[in-house]
Parts: structure tokens; sequence; C-alpha cells
């Protein structure tokens, strides 16, 4: 496998070049490279090759982690305090192409419409943890969009440049073209391409975004996850999406949540589902347990009734999860798992051993028991204490133990 060309050779820029000159850099190579521009064979390798390269030096904490250890991802490959987002229009990467395709086509539709300036509604995912589903929490997302063009504050043109009407279709957008064929006069209404479907044609443009107004740009959001939110919810942050044309309306940011599985809990709608441990004489008599709740700093108390059998299951009201945008919250559900005590002592074993004992014999014993099997239950009792009271002897390991 070859090694990664340097991120400033790529796009042949000095190591102290700021940001303006890296998008500028980027730009030009991109331009160049598209494959629907270029007819080079390894067009569509470089052209990848620079979006790397530009996803990494146009973001302020990739940048320095790449530049002090070499992996954008910072020391060992794992990430800083910030919150990256891999998946952009559904794709595994940072929807360059489909940027790209906006970007030199001009957002034209099919042939003869009136060309796309509004911009493009943009999609990611976030990813967050059951606790901060519970919480609500605030996210930083960092995406990469078609922004307003910094050189010409969006509008196209370069300094001293006016827009005018397009000669060719009159402002219309569209051209009208009659072809003589074997059946006659043929008439087609395509697009105008000397002003790409937009009616306007500005005499200076933008050297920078080409008059679009707009360019790639790597940009950071702040999200607020709602408590109680969950997996494929989705959150809309207007006017963060792809930029319009020459100043025209932006598109929305569309977060699609996605919630982590937590290893204390498993939800169930608004309720949530943990186990509870306790060994056998706590389950015979009835305890207490506390746990942690689903809430930083929660403490939930688990009332286990008396005679409690294995998976029998304890519900603690309003200590699930919120309901989203409401007061009120689900339950907790706790599955009792019993277990078999394993550090009793030799006196403690002695009790239960009686205990046992007495049991068996009173299920065999008569109303009208006499002076004979009387006996027999104190010779019965002596033995089994006796077999329990040895050093080698070691309670049976739990065959439940580890399932959930």
């Amino acid at each position: 496998m070859e090694p990664k060309r340097d991120y400033y050779e790529v796009l042949e820029v000095p190591r102290d070049a700021d940001a303006k000159t890296i998008k500028r850099a980027f730009l030009k190579k991109a331009r160049k490279l598209h494959p629907d521009v270029s007819d080079a064979p390894d067009a569509e390798e470089r052209f990848k090759e620079v979006n790397e390269a530009y996803s990494v030096l146009s973001d302020d904490q990739k940048r320095a982690n790449y530049d002090r250890y070499g992996d954008p991802n910072g020391p060992a490959g794992f990430g800083s305090d910030y919150v990256d987002v891999s998946d952009i229009f559904g794709g595994g990467g940072f929807g360059f192409g489909d940027i790209f395709d906006s970007f030199f086509g001009g957002g034209a539709g099919r042939a003869g419409a009136q060309a796309r300036t509004r911009g493009r509604d943009m999609g990611i995912r976030l990813t967050v943890t059951l606790e901060e589903a519970a919480a609500g929490c605030h996210k930083t997302v960092a995406y990469t969009r078609l922004a307003p063009c910094e050189d010409c504050g969006g509008t196209g043109a370069a300094e001293g440049g006016r827009m005018h009407t397009c000669e060719r279709c009159h402002g219309t957008g569209r051209v009208v073209e009659v072809q003589r064929t074997i059946f006659g006069q043929m008439q087609t209404q395509t697009t105008c391409p000397a002003c790409n479907g937009q009616g306007q044609v500005i005499d200076h443009p933008c050297e920078t975004c080409e008059g679009q107004g707009r360019t790639p740009s790597r940009e950071k959001v702040e999200v607020q996850v709602p408590a109680g939110v969950h997996s494929g919810q989705t959150l809309t942050v207007e006017g963060k999406g792809e930029a319009g044309v020459r100043g025209d309306a932006s598109g929305n940011l569309v977060v699609s949540i996605e919630v982590q599985e937590s290893d204390r809990f498993e939800r169930r709608g608004d309720d949530l589902f943990c186990t509870v441990r306790v060994d056998s004489l706590q389950a015979i008599l009835g305890t207490t347990v506390t746990i942690d709740g689903i809430m930083e700093g929660e403490r939930v108390t688990v009332e286990v009734p008396a005679g409690c059998q294995f998976g029998q299951q304890v519900v603690v009201e309003r200590k699930g999860m919120p309901r989203m945008g409401m007061i009120a919250r689900g339950n907790l559900v706790a599955v009792v798992q019993v277990e078999t005590p394993r550090d009793l002592t030799k006196k403690q074993l002695l009790d239960v051993a009686a205990i046992v004992a007495e049991r068996t014999l009173g299920e065999d014993e008569s109303a009208g028991r006499d002076a004979e099997e009387a006996e027999g239950f104190s010779q019965a009792a002596e033995n089994a204490a006796e077999h329990f009271a040895k050093e080698r002897w070691h309670a049976p390991k739990n065959p439940f133990r580890g399932r959930k």
C-alpha cells in the first residue's frame, strides 16, 4: 500500500498558508480534476485526493493534529474534543460528489427548465449515548457544504461587476432551437448555455466562485438534542444546508439522530430494563437494592419482594426515559437475577443445613410422628451439618450467572 502524499503538497500550498489560500488552491485543483471536466484516466482518484486534503486542512482541529502528529485524528488515531460526522447525503464520506455536481452544474435541472437557484437541504447523522438522549445535550457537528462565497459576499460579482439580463435568452433561461429533418421542422427547448438557465449574467464574475456566489466550505454548527429523543428522529437546523446561487435562500440541515445501545440499560419505548442481582437468602426474605439511574447522579431504589424468583420483574415508576417534549418519564423495570451466595461462614452453612434437613424430613413425616422418626431427624441434621462444615466444600456455581 502506497503512503499518502503530504496534504500540503497535494494542494501545492505552503505549510503556513491561511484558510483563504487553501480554499483558493482547492477550488483551482478541483475545477481542473473534476471527472466531468477532466479526461485524464486518473482524474477521479486525484480529485478524491484533493478533496481529502482540503477536508483536513480546512478544519482547524484536524489541521493542528495533522501538523503535530501526522494524523488528522490526533495521536494513536483518536479524535480530540470535537464531534465529526461521517455521513453526508447518506454516503460514507464528505459528500463532495453531490456538492460539486451543484457547483459545476450550477444546479440546472432538466432540459428547458428554469435553473435551480435555491440551496438544497443536506442530511447528516449524529450519534449520541443513551445517557445524552435522556438528559438532552448540545452537540457540535462538522460538515462540508456550499456556503456563501467570502470574496464576493455571495453575489457572484467581482468588485465593480454588474448583473445583466442574458442577451441570448432575454432573461427566460431557455432557448428554442429549430432543426430541419426529413419529417419537417423540429423545435426543441433547452437550458440557455450562456447563463446556465438563470436568465442573468455577470459582466465581471468573482474569480473564486466563478459567479455562483458560493464555494465549498468546512463548517461547524451547534445542534440542540432534546431529552427523550429516539433513534431515527430528525432535527432541522434552518439555513445551514447548501447555500443558494447568488444570494438565493439556503437549504436546511437535517440531522438524523442515532442513539447508541447502553451496557446498563435496554430501551423499549420510553421504558428502561436493567438487571439487579441478589443472593438466594435475600430473595427469600426480600431486600432493597440501590442502583444508578439513567440521569447523572440519580440513585434508584428497587424493592425486591420476599420470595422473589429468578427473572421476576420489579417496576419502579417514572424512573425510565423522559417522554420527548413532556415532563413525564417512562418506567424502570428491574429484572431480578438470583445468585447462590458463596461466602457463607461455617456457622451459617450449619444453619442452612439444619433448615434444609428439617424441610426434607418434614415433607415425609405424617402428623403423628413417633419418637423413632424424631431421632432420625436429629441424625439427618447432624449428618448434613457435618457435610456442609467440611473445609473443601463449596457452594455450586450459579448456572444463571452471566445471563441477562
